[in-house]
């Protein structure tokens, strides 16, 4: 019977559908690392675990050695050790390094965790990517800034998505930005190119080193601009065209590039921009399954559950595609401004427009703070077998509910 252990440093919403999605496949036994207690479990995934250890910090490597020693004790062979938190994964792999578990290693999971190294490799292998530079003092960034032209994105090496990135559009912005975040060599500044195109996401499924499985996501508009700009409201298009050949460019470089970094079994989160000229370039790459509630989405299209066939995938590596009969879209509800949540204007009349096209949806509460994200503080899925349908109703959520604040 295989014994698989997942670490989550919290129970958030969608870790629980991980877990849940491991403790009901069959002969399997799963234990829980985490720190938060077992009572913030349901109660009924709670009863299917095996066993479940709490520590202090559930990214500290060296605690989740010793909550694996502690679940061994108990009886727990832990055969295997997952988790799908961003940074997480190199503490992960440090940990399957020092108790000889199987899995992506400590130096492979930097690949993907260090994004001036990730590309560092990607351009070894002759894959597209934005240029870019590490630097470790103002002049770099300058000689950098004098190679490239502006505008420049600016981001930390290690970061996830668009969090902590700027844009920087000219010398004055470049200057305040280094005398507010002066790089060092222990704590360097990644600057890149900003790439003018059409943002996506790649997600796919690797096993035993080859890409089996693909989906591909339409930012609108880029989760960048999202961030600079607290008005936007930000969409996701899955378009059930899944094979269009305007997508060759990203289809040949992402099974390379994944192999070039080291990818060997797993869902995995690949950010990348078309240009207008058709050619592609590769953003970043994360070693683990998307957020932003990417697996429902993908979920919903392929009319199937991600999370379950990841679970397969990760304990016993089967993975069967399935045809996409569906497009599916998320629009993510921000307010525009800071405050306590009131409610959300037009929600009535768009429900009754729109009818059975939504299939999922989280509203904003009453009272609930707002959280600031790009994801913003609630989500509607829609769905359909025509993309310019669910095209449409995106629009319709966008330029039709507005979360007020009081």
């Amino acid at each position: 019977m295989p014994d698989v252990t997942f670490v989550a440093p919290f129970f958030a919403e969608t870790t629980l559908r991980f877990i849940s999605a491991l403790s009901r496949l069959e002969g399997v036994r799963t234990s829980v690392i985490s720190q938060d207690p077992s009572d913030r479990m349901p109660e009924g995934l709670r009863g299917r675990l095996a066993d479940h250890v709490q520590v202090a910090d559930g990214l500290d490597a060296g605690q989740i050695a010793g909550a694996v020693g502690t679940l061994r004790r108990r009886g727990q062979a832990v055969d295997q050790l997952l988790g799908t938190f961003e940074e997480l994964q190199v503490p992960l792999g440090q940990v399957r390094d020092h108790l000889g578990l199987p899995g992506m290693g400590a130096a492979t999971a930097e690949n993907f965790r260090d994004k001036s190294r990730m590309k560092d490799v990607l351009r070894a292998h002759g894959l597209p990517c934005a240029r870019h530079r590490l630097a470790t003092r103002d002049v770099e960034a300058g000689v950098f800034a004098g190679e490239v032209g502006y505008p420049l994105i600016a981001k930390p090496p290690a970061g996830s998505g668009s969090r902590g990135t700027f844009r920087i559009s000219s010398g004055v912005e470049l200057a305040h930005l280094l005398a507010q975040m002066p790089p060092t060599p222990e704590r360097p500044l990644l600057l890149e190119e900003f790439v003018v195109g059409d943002e996506h996401s790649f997600d796919s499924m690797t096993l035993d080193g080859q890409m089996v499985w693909h989906s591909i996501n339409h930012y609108f508009p880029s989760a960048l601009e999202v961030v600079r700009e607290p008005w936007i409201q930000w969409c996701v298009l899955l378009p059930r065209e899944a094979h269009d050949p305007a997508y060759a460019g990203i289809r040949a470089a992402a099974g390379p590039a994944l192999k070039a970094l080291g990818m060997d079994r797993g869902l995995s989160h690949m950010e990348w921009f078309r240009r207008p000229d058709g050619s592609v370039a590769i953003s970043e790459v994360g070693a683990r399954p998307p957020g932003a509630r990417f697996m429902h989405l993908i979920s919903w299209a392929h009319d199937f559950d991600l999370f379950a066939a990841w679970a397969r995938a990760m304990v016993f590596g089967r993975f069967e595609p399935r045809e996409r009969p569906y497009a599916a879209g998320a629009a993510y509800l921000r307010p525009q401004g800071e405050g306590t949540i009131r409610g959300v204007e037009g929600l009535q009349a768009v429900a009754a427009d729109l009818g059975d096209l939504v299939v999922e949806s989280r509203l904003p509460r009453p009272g609930q703070k707002t959280s600031g994200a790009y994801e913003g503080d609630g989500f509607v899925i829609v769905r359909h077998p025509d993309t310019d349908v669910v095209k449409e109703a995106l629009w319709t959520l966008v330029t039709r509910l507005r979360v007020e604040l009081g």
